[in-house]
């Protein structure tokens, strides 16, 4: 093998890219080699065989390709076909000492409260987003993994719109669940499409002191910042939750019953844009004090026995109207009086996990996850005062719902009340959804009337 090894390198095969087309037409010259006898080692034969077949095969690829050239395009050609690149998203260059330009993911009517959170505790300029519509999610769910959950495509569609709208800072919240991990991922996300922001992450500092959420405040938004100014402003904004909160609930169990049509849906866009324009806590009591007497003087017809509905579920899928595509609506328009635990002012401004608990310690005694026990506790309320149904909602995938699903059914064994059970994704549809709907609906309305 020296032997050969010292003959192949006395004539390398030469190529040259700038060789002329002359020279690269002559033959490769073949390569003596040394014939080996019977008596030589099978190792030094077999070796000799395969590198004779290995010159025969250079020769004939040498002789018969043609000479492989690569050319760049020209500074400021334009390149084409399947192996141009794709054009690097330009990326605008911020003021850093401007005035902030901050936005939130769209979630339920809450951006009411986002909007009072970034003009009187931040110091900054709201972006509001328009109503949602399918390419929202599309965007979302174009950038996100098929198996994540339906919200996080939700709020990374909301957040490339946000962007595209001018928006300087993406605020993320702390989460019960993989909510707390979306922020950074989906900061990646955004970064590697070439969008230019600040994410104001509070999952960050969750579990941290009070100065922590301050300094990432002024860090990432206003370095100016006041901090008896901001203090009493986050509890007007608490407040205000608490407030929109209280509406929605009167809200859900009047409209069903409304004789005007509309006439519900009109009160509560006045409600919501006096909330809006509330720049302080006595702003907010008073327009909390005209928006429950503007319902309560709507005129209304509710039977003596009217159909009633709780919903319960995932944090997310069940409070937002676009992620559970107007759930709540389809049931107020078939006349059903609607009832939802799950908000923010329950799950996270008044929420006791012992207590609820323990009101449901015969279907649970551990923490099943983020909003479990809210959702086991809800339903066994709603089934104790005689409810007609129940609707549970999930996004595909929610492994703390999932696992409320078998206590839902014992629940639903135990007092003979039907549960409908619905998992959105992407995907889902209003078709499906409204058949399934007016089925539930039918069923219990005739359980109803026996």
């Amino acid at each position: 093998m020296a032997e050969r090894v010292a003959l192949h390198a006395e004539a390398p095969v030469k190529t040259n890219a700038k060789a002329p087309a002359a020279a690269m037409d002559k033959p490769v010259q073949p390569i003596e080699s040394r014939r080996l006898g019977k008596d030589e080692p099978l190792t030094l034969r077999a070796a000799t065989f395969l590198g004779d077949a290995l010159d025969t095969l250079d020769r004939r690829r040498t002789e018969t390709a043609p000479f492989a050239r690569i050319s760049m395009p020209d500074a400021g050609e334009k390149q084409t076909g399947p192996w141009a690149l794709v054009p690097k998203r330009k990326r605008p260059k911020r003021n850093r000492h401007s005035r902030k330009k901050v936005a939130f993911l769209r979630y339920g009517y809450y951006d009411i409260v986002f909007k009072f959170f970034v003009e009187h505790v931040l110091d900054a300029d709201f972006v509001a987003l328009p109503e949602p519509t399918r390419k929202t999610i599309e965007m979302g769910s174009a950038a996100s993994n098929d198996f994540v959950c339906a919200p996080f495509k939700h709020i990374l569609g909301d957040y490339m719109e946000a962007l595209e709208l001018g928006a300087d800072v993406l605020v993320q919240f702390t989460g019960p669940c993989r909510l707390g991990y979306y922020g950074e991922l989906q900061e990646s996300i955004l970064r590697d499409a070439g969008y230019e922001f600040e994410m104001l992450n509070f999952a960050t500092v969750t579990g941290k002191s009070l100065q922590d959420y301050i300094s990432l405040c002024k860090k990432k938004v206003n370095p100016d910042l006041s901090l008896t100014q901001g203090v009493a402003n986050m509890l007007a904004a608490f407040k205000m939750i608490e407030s929109l909160d209280a509406y929605n609930d009167l809200f859900l169990r009047l409209a069903g019953h409304e004789t005007e049509a509309g006439s519900f849906e009109r009160a509560r866009k006045t409600y919501f844009a006096d909330m809006r324009a509330a720049s302080c806590r006595h702003d907010i009591d008073e327009a909390q004090k005209r928006g429950i007497a503007a319902l309560e003087q709507l005129p209304v017809s509710i039977p003596a026995d009217p159909v009633r509905v709780g919903i319960v579920g995932e944090y997310f899928t069940a409070v937002d109207a676009a992620s559970n595509l107007d759930l709540e609506r389809k049931f107020l328009d078939m006349g059903v009086e609607l009832y939802r635990m799950m908000n923010l002012t329950n799950r996270n401004l008044r929420y006791n996990e012992p207590n609820l608990r323990r009101s449901v310690s015969e279907y649970v005694n551990f923490d099943m996850g983020p909003t479990s026990t809210m959702t086991i506790a809800a339903a066994k309320n709603y089934a104790e005062q005689g409810f007609d149904g129940i609707v549970h909602l999930k996004s595909s995938g929610c492994t703390p719902e999932i696992d409320c699903m078998p206590v839902l059914q014992r629940i639903s064994r135990d007092y003979r009340i039907p549960i409908l059970f619905l998992s959105y994704d992407s995907q889902t549809s209003d078709t499906g959804l409204d058949t399934r709907i007016e089925a539930f609906y039918d069923m219990i309305a005739m359980r109803k009337a026996r």
